[in-house]
């Protein structure tokens, strides 16, 4: 497999030291640096807003030494098209100080809320080294803001910033994952503009008539796991006990993904249902739907285990957003166990990206359990509701070793662009190809 040149931009040890200021009186209105939370918001010169970050900015003292080590990380990914661009040319990292409330955060990179510019550094980074290969670090250490009129009313800003190559191969479902697509990988070295090529096929299936033909969940199979957390999470696939109508319940959608030679490597099955909660319409996250991540075990066609769970919800409050939770699951003998390795949530309206990456969970990035080695781990792009969704789905290349590693990100993919749907407000209609048994 041919991967794509993506580079890696991070900001770490963000710590700022402002000058001595006498305090405003208790009478006193507007932001006072000393008084007021600092951030700063990050982006590259002269490239697309997406691009831009922003990041609280703890306060340092000023007889702290200069290897304090500061608040979380910032990532920039550059995709292949944006290294392409900026290779041949200078490129900047601009970081604008400010003192007051943010309206943003590390993901989203809204507004500034009331707030006052301290002032701006810029750092030149270079993006082909990183590309060709070579973690290159523009800066380590403490830099002035902006261009005071003397120095003891001078600001400080102390950061690390590295670029590092980042590679990773691209993938494309030529569909929805429930109309059945053909999922293609995109070529490396040509901006994702070259010919793509298939390498998987992707099946799906909806309630009962599912659980009628497939035949990768079944009860001898599953039954052979020392687990019985695991049994009953799959037991609900075969259940008929529950008679609410495909209106008060989601449940029993599969995706199977298929190799060339149609044998199957990977599949998401849902195997909580997706119910509205008493008393509205939506999911909540003390109930949420969930799919089981599954992968092969290589005994027989029927003999599958769980890789991970993935457990989705609507979000209340000012932001629509769909809710996720996903750990990957572990049967150790008679106890089964299970570690978090991405929480999020997504915008029900705009969309937006699932990712799994130590630098975007801080339990993942601290904690001694984080199963993979490296950094960026996928990505998935998921469109807003009533969008076209055609996912494109990043793996990074230290974790593939085989097509079978890059099967359960496919799946899981899905699951998660199929959660959207799931977890659509239960006044709305979904889709036909997603009630396809409402009638039996």
């Amino acid at each position: 497999m041919d991967p794509c040149a993506f580079v890696r931009l991070t900001v770490d040890q963000l710590l700022l030291k402002l000058p001595a200021v006498p305090r405003p009186s208790s009478g006193a209105a507007g932001v006072h640096p000393s008084t007021s939370p600092c951030f700063c918001t990050l982006h590259l010169q002269d490239h697309p807003s997406s691009l831009s970050r922003t990041a609280p900015l703890p306060l340092a003292s000023a007889c702290l030494p200069g290897g304090a080590s500061g608040g979380d990380p910032v990532v920039l990914s550059l995709d292949a098209a944006a290294v392409q661009k900026l290779s041949g040319r200078p490129v900047e990292l601009v970081v604008t100080v400010h003192a007051g409330q943010s309206k943003g955060s590390t993901s989203t990179g809204c507004g500034v809320g009331a707030s006052r510019a301290l002032g701006k550094v810029r750092v030149a980074v270079d993006v082909a080294r990183a590309a060709a290969g070579e973690t290159v670090v523009a800066r380590d250490g403490w830099m002035d803001v902006g261009k005071p009129a003397s120095s003891a009313a001078r600001a400080q800003i102390h950061m690390l910033v590295r670029t590092e190559p980042d590679p990773r191969y691209v993938f494309q479902f030529g569909g929805e994952p429930e109309c059945g697509p053909v999922v293609y990988q995109v070529p490396g070295g040509s901006a994702g503009g070259g010919q793509r090529q298939p390498v998987f096929t992707c099946r799906f299936s909806a309630g009962r008539r599912a659980v009628r033909t497939r035949s990768l969940t079944s009860e001898s199979s599953m039954t052979r796991s020392p687990s019985r957390r695991l049994r009953s999470w799959l037991s609900t696939l075969h259940g008929d006990g529950d008679k609410r109508t495909q209106r008060d319940q989601r449940k029993g959608w599969m995706v199977t993904i298929h190799d060339l030679s149609g044998s199957p490597v990977a599949a998401a099955s849902m195997v909580t249902p997706f119910v509205p909660s008493p008393g509205s319409g939506r999911v909540s996250r003390a109930n949420p739907g969930a799919w089981l991540i599954l992968q092969p075990t290589g005994a027989g066609p029927s003999s599958w285990k769980p890789w991970a769970r993935l457990e989705a919800w609507r979000e209340r409050g000012p932001v629509d957003a769909l809710g996720y939770r996903l750990e990957l699951v572990f049967d150790s003998g008679p106890v089964e166990c299970a570690v978090p390795i991405a929480q999020s949530s997504i915008s029900a309206k705009r969309g937006g990206q699932f990712v799994i990456d130590p630098a975007t969970f801080p339990e993942g990035s601290a904690g001694a359990a984080w199963p993979f080695a490296g950094g960026f781990v996928m990505g998935s792009t998921v469109e807003g509701e009533g969008k076209a969704s055609r996912p494109t789905v990043q793996v990074g290349v230290q974790h593939v070793a085989c097509m079978g590693d890059v099967a359960v990100f496919i799946a899981l993919s899905a699951a998660v662009d199929l959660c959207m749907d799931a977890c659509k407000l239960f006044s709305h209609r979904l889709r036909k190809e997603l009630c396809q048994d409402q009638d039996d």
